[in-house]
């Protein structure tokens, strides 16, 4: 039996050898499907819409998330599970809804959920990977705790869209709607179960969006702070 201390050393290896090919793969996926909404609208195809060219990108690279819940869950990644399950399946949802609601693949929230999350997707797993590595340069840090600013409200505004123009049909088509009286003596509408998920996004929004705006001044300070900083150092010298 090889010694503790370099079993322990070799599986941490192998554990970040992993990490790092998730996250890079992960990169590659969102830089792809950023280039292909931007070829879409440079290079309009005749017949498709936005999400007939980008489905299999998102679907493979959005559900592939799962994976980081069972990261927490396997202790390789120091995260809190809830959260990391809220955010994977607040995710999924909409992919869910793109790809069994018809209508909400000409919704105008579409190009605005998916670029926004390319945006925020393609800083955080670079950030997650040089982490890996033990250099994260800092406009990598200042991306990750910068773009949020504008990307957050950007992608929880087409979030919403998209979940708005699902109600429509949904309503419509009683779709996996379950109404009484029946035998079992259960009732389910799915257009509650969007609407509520719709408010939940009004109390969760401001407080995420505000934690963020904490991290980026614990990560990269203020000019106060820098201010304080440089003064303390002058009076040292």
């Amino acid at each position: 039996m090889a010694p503790k201390g370099k079993t322990t050393k070799k599986t941490s290896s192998v554990v970040n050898l992993y990490l790092l090919s998730y996250n890079s793969i992960q990169i590659v996926g969102w830089s792809y499907l950023l280039y292909q909404i931007i070829d879409f609208y440079l290079n309009p195809p005749k017949d498709q819409t936005l999400w007939d060219v980008v489905k299999y990108t998102v679907g493979i690279f959005q559900n592939a998330a799962f994976i980081e819940i069972f990261n927490v869950s396997a202790g390789f990644v120091k995260s809190n599970l809830v959260v990391t399950i809220q955010q994977v399946l607040s995710r999924v949802s909409i992919v869910a809804a793109l790809v069994f609601i018809p209508e909400t693949s000409d919704s105008p929230g579409l190009p605005l959920a998916l670029t926004a999350w390319c945006f925020a997707e393609i800083t955080r797993y670079s950030y997650y990977a040089f982490n890996i590595i033990g250099f994260i340069p800092y406009i990598i840090t200042w991306a990750r705790y910068t773009f949020f600013i504008i990307l957050y409200p950007l992608g929880v505004t087409g979030e919403l869209l998209v979940y708005w123009s699902s109600l429509g049909y949904v309503e419509r088509t009683k779709m996996w709607s379950v109404e009484l009286p029946n035998r079992f003596n259960f009732a389910f509408s799915l257009w509650t179960a969007i609407s509520i998920l719709m408010f939940i996004y009004i109390p969760l929004f401001p407080q995420m969006y505000m934690h963020m705006v904490y991290q980026r001044r614990k990560v990269l300070g203020t000019p106060d702070t820098k201010k304080v900083q440089k003064k303390t150092l002058a009076d040292i010298i």
